[in-house]
């Protein structure tokens, strides 16, 4: 069985006060501090229990899944998230897609439902490479 990778259409959008809550919380989550969680911009990933290697390894600890971000889209102060991805022994251990996002998402009360989404904008009428300019 192959991870899984899902990209999430329409992007889930956290707006400024939920994105502050969920890198803070994930952030006192860290496994440098005892907890599951590494988080970067543009990359969370989630492991199965703290880090309990010497100095400060992994050790047994393994990633169960992560989720792609991007800071400051749509807006300054916004996080998108656009795509995750569940290990084998993530789903193993019975985690989804879902169930990560929602993981990280709780802490701001929400969940990969209820988050807010990207907003999508329809394709060009024309495909400006291919269409012949017009004479004037």
């Amino acid at each position: 069985m192959p991870e899984t990778s899902e990209v999430i259409r329409p992007a889930a959008v956290l707006r400024q006060v939920e994105a502050q809550q969920v890198v803070a919380a994930l952030s006192n989550l860290d496994v440098a501090k005892g907890g599951v969680w590494i988080v970067n911009p543009g990359l969370w990933q989630r492991f199965d229990h703290a880090w309990d290697g010497p100095g400060g390894m992994a050790g047994s600890a393994r990633l169960v899944g992560t989720i792609a971000t991007t800071y400051g889209a749509p807006t300054r102060y916004e996080i998108t998230i656009y795509r995750v991805t569940v290990t084998v022994h993530g789903q193993d251990l019975g985690w989804n897609v879902e169930s990560l996002c929602d993981d990280a998402l709780g802490y701001a009360g929400l969940t990969l439902r209820s988050c807010s989404r990207a907003e999508l904008k329809s394709p060009p009428r024309h495909d400006p490479f291919r269409d012949e300019p017009s004479a004037t």
